[in-house]
């Protein structure tokens, strides 16, 4: 099976000549999944201090009218991730679309509040949980951005038996925690871990620094995307994925203290 992940163009729209070269490019390589970075269509809302809600309904109708893209795009599986506005307030919404149907996935629990990124401003949750959903034969875990550092949350993910972990992203110049954290979620799980990411200065002036990533099972480093390369592909082996769960160190268990030995 063959995923693919990427570093999209910041304020992204759908038909310009960067979706048109993306669709080229999947429609040439064929793989089976995408796995798209967060929130992928038009400005980063979240670079705001204050909260908009004309700015959170402009942003939400984009990516509705985007869903219709992703679906046209010549990849019968895409994981994507989407502002919703309810309750004067937004919530990130992992979804899948399998071969044009929409399945939820997951809310965004974790927000950041900083210079750039100020989530926890702009979005709330309304669902709570991690779980599993099985799209396409695959047992999918989703960590939204922020929640990759979390690895509690991957480790769940490997003992309820995912066979991959998406997470998409839009984050900032600096890579290097990112890879640790996609790494370190691909060891405690047993899973492959596929992360995609803006790249470029927005019209806000925030910078987003791409590199999306591939794990293996094992935490190791398949690609990781650049301007040069922002569209890779993988195959994805399952039976790596489940050999691994009985493996170092995903079989240990946490002991309980014994009061009969204090």
């Amino acid at each position: 099976m063959k995923v693919a992940f990427l570093q999209l163009p910041v304020d992204l729209g759908f038909g310009g000549p960067e979706w048109h070269h993306l669709y080229n490019v999947l429609a040439t390589d064929r793989p089976n999944i995408l796995v798209t970075n967060e929130m992928p269509f038009g400005p980063w809302v979240a670079s705001g201090e204050a909260f908009d809600v004309s700015a959170a309904k402009l942003t939400s109708d984009v990516h509705e009218l985007g869903l219709r893209a992703l679906m046209d795009l010549p990849v019968p599986i895409v994981f994507s991730s989407r502002p919703r506005l309810f309750n004067a307030s937004l919530v990130n919404e992992a979804f899948a679309l399998d071969h044009g149907r929409y399945v939820y996935l997951h809310q965004k629990q974790y927000f950041p509040q900083e210079p750039g990124f100020y989530e926890k401003t702009w979005f709330h949750s309304t669902q709570s949980g991690f779980e599993t959903t099985n799209i396409g034969g695959l047992n999918i875990g989703v960590l939204l951005c922020t929640e990759l550092m979390f690895n509690e949350h991957a480790r769940a993910y490997g003992r309820e038996g995912a066979d991959i972990i998406v997470a998409p992203r839009s984050t900032g110049m600096s890579s290097s925690r990112w890879l640790t954290a996609g790494a370190m979620a691909a060891i405690v799980s047993g899973a492959y871990v596929v992360s995609s990411n803006r790249s470029g200065v927005d019209c806000s002036g925030q910078a987003f620094g791409g590199c999306g990533f591939a794990f293996n099972p094992l935490g190791e480093l398949i690609a990781s995307t650049s301007s040069e390369n922002p569209v890779l592909t993988f195959e994805l082996d399952i039976g790596l994925s489940r050999f691994q769960k009985r493996e170092y160190p995903c079989y240990v268990d946490e002991m309980a203290p014994n009061p009969h030995l204090l």
